[in-house]
């Protein structure tokens, strides 16, 4: 059933509640509304505005190694350009603003000892039929012209795509109160609404709002709802930093990142781990990462992120050493400490289901998690087991977060 559209009557007569209103709320959204269910999306502030609107726009196969979540990406990645394809026939305007941009990934090894590992890193993502090639030299200097030629090996990706994310998550949610969905922002969830032992809606800054499945797509700030509705679940924000140059002539082709990447991805670490990111964008611009610290919702941008970030960059190409930095921005990820997402049904509240814990990789696992909360919601089987996403995992519920009595009758 990959990639197919959702039998329209799968989920009629099933009132769904979204809580959030970022890239995972909104291909929520999309998807539920397809399969027939009735929609609401709640956002406490404004579309795409939290982490939704502080990333890249990564639909990314590269950086995971074979496991549970790199089926979820192959699954996204192939979704992905049908869902753009059925989205541009009714709203073509919402979906251009998506600039999809399937421009291949190439990740770098600087060091022998990150080659080897880079080498052994892909050869094993083959074996879960990820495309990878081995670059020489050569072929490494024609794809990108300004990379510098301190490169132990070279391997490229050629389904690492980039999408614009808020454009992205506007486009699905377009697509979905075109179905039908409704979306009140500036909506926020204060308590749940229980009877009987199951969870039937939520009370909101604008009044009870009933539903028969209540989804918590908060990002980072799950864990805040969670502990609202009585379930909490250990969702982590994880702050990283952007740097945005000055509008360049073409100089980078692909997303490339140093092979470092994904150990920071991978590392459990609070303190700042930084690697080399560096990608372009339709409008000139190159964005600059990465990096990754747990310091709470502290906001603040620390020189000591975006001089990483920079000297990183300036490593993998020098020329970048001359160009002018226009802003930095920085937002939260959604972290488990197990590195995969929460997906699913919780077991200690009936009613309620969440899709969160993505941490960097939401934008390009968006319309796979969607998929799999349908095809769940409906009774039916997918080819990526939900099951290794589950709510009830030690990561996800620990002692410290118990769920509350708090029971509120409507």
């Amino acid at each position: 059933m990959t990639g197919a559209a959702p039998r329209a009557t799968a989920m009629r007569g099933t009132d769904v509640l979204i809580i959030g209103g970022g890239m995972i709320g909104c291909a929520l959204a999309d998807r539920l509304t397809l399969a027939g269910a009735a929609v609401r999306v709640c956002e406490r502030g404004g579309v795409a505005s939290g982490t939704t609107a502080h990333g890249e726009g990564n639909v990314l196969v590269s950086d995971k190694g074979p496991g549970p979540e790199l089926a979820l990406a192959q699954l996204s990645r192939r979704l992905w350009p049908a869902v753009l394809e059925r989205i541009a026939e009714r709203l073509p305007v919402d979906a251009a603003a998506v600039e999809w941009e399937p421009k291949g990934g190439i990740v770098v090894a600087t060091t022998d000892a990150g080659a080897a590992a880079l080498v052994d890193f892909a050869e094993s993502q083959r074996g879960a039929g990820v495309r990878c090639e081995d670059l020489d030299a050569n072929q490494l200097a024609a794809a990108e012209p300004a990379l510098t030629r301190d490169v132990c090996a070279a391997v490229h990706y050629p389904e690492d795509a980039q999408v614009q994310p808020a454009g992205a998550a506007t486009a699905l949610l377009a697509a979905a109160i075109a179905a039908g969905a409704v979306l009140e922002t500036r909506c926020e969830v204060t308590a749940p609404l229980i009877n009987a032992g199951r969870l039937i809606g939520v009370q909101t800054s604008r009044g009870p709002r009933h539903a028969d499945v209540v989804i918590n797509a908060a990002g980072p700030w799950s864990s805040t709802v969670s502990h609202l509705l009585g379930a909490p679940i250990a969702i982590k924000p994880r702050r990283g930093d952007v740097l945005i140059t000055a509008p360049m002539p073409p100089t980078v082709f692909h997303k490339v990142y140093d092979a470092d990447y994904v150990g920071a991805v991978g590392s459990s670490d609070a303190a700042l781990q930084s690697s080399a990111v560096v990608e372009s964008t339709r409008g000139g611009p190159l964005l600059l990462g990465s990096s990754r610290r747990q310091c709470g919702f502290d906001d603040r941008l620390r020189p000591d992120s975006l001089a990483a970030i920079a000297r990183r960059a300036i490593r993998l190409y020098p020329v970048l050493a001359e160009v002018a930095i226009m802003r930095a921005y920085g937002g939260f990820r959604p972290y488990v400490d197990d590195h995969l997402p929460v997906i699913g049904p919780d077991p200690r509240l009936p009613g309620l289901w969440h899709a969160t814990g993505h941490e960097g990789a939401g934008i390009g696992l968006s319309v796979g998690t969607a998929q799999l909360i349908s095809s769940a919601l409906a009774g039916q089987t997918d080819e990526v087991d939900i099951a290794a996403f589950t709510v009830d995992r030690p990561a996800v519920i620990t002692q410290s977060t118990e769920p509350s009595t708090k029971k509120v009758l409507r």
